[in-house]
């Protein structure tokens, strides 16, 4: 077990739960991606901490309010614990693109505020994504990039070969068990 990391950073949508082209906007449109509440649980209870990092531009572009956003993270956080499961934090970039701000990956200021609120080095750290912005992020703050096939995943992993050497899965469940495995394909 002291080979387990004490933290994994997820993407949001496409990751946890279903994207869309068109946003997540709503409660409603919030829903769970099978297997990935159970797998956050796992996490959890291998005393490892959970946080999202999530770029919803959305708010910046007048799609949805701060008040949207926050009753889409209670469904999610009461759909996690009818499994077990809770998550320790969740981060996000409100900014539109243009914005400049560093919070909006691909730049590392979200994963840069969760090291400092956690008091943890990100060198172990896995961040699980979807994008070349998640792992772009990740890279650019020394974590471990790790991509899912889920939400634009497979786009991805399709558009940039350069990262089929990153360890990459099918969806969250399957990059749990990688993690909780010690870093070892079954």
């Amino acid at each position: 077990m002291s080979d387990l990391p004490k933290l994994v950073i997820l993407d949001r949508d496409g990751v946890i739960n279903q994207d869309s082209d068109a946003y997540i906007k709503s409660a409603d449109e919030w829903i769970p991606i099978p297997g990935s509440l159970e797998a956050i649980a796992r996490l959890n209870h291998a005393g490892i901490a959970v946080t999202v990092a999530t770029n919803q531009s959305g708010i910046g572009r007048g799609m949805f309010s701060v008040e949207d956003l926050n009753e889409m993270h209670a469904k999610f956080q009461r759909a996690l614990g009818r499994v077990g499961g809770h998550i320790d934090g969740i981060f996000f970039c409100p900014h539109a693109p243009d914005a400049g701000c560093d919070c909006r990956k691909p730049k590392p200021g979200l994963l840069r505020a969760i090291s400092v609120r956690f008091g943890l080095p990100l060198a172990r750290v896995p961040v699980i994504g979807d994008s070349k912005r998640d792992i772009d992020a990740a890279i650019a703050a020394h974590a471990v990039p790790m991509l899912v096939r889920t939400g634009k995943g497979t786009r991805t992993f399709e558009k940039h070969p350069e990262l089929h050497t990153l360890p990459w899965f099918d969806d969250l469940a399957a990059a749990v068990d990688y993690i909780l495995e010690g870093g070892k394909r079954a």
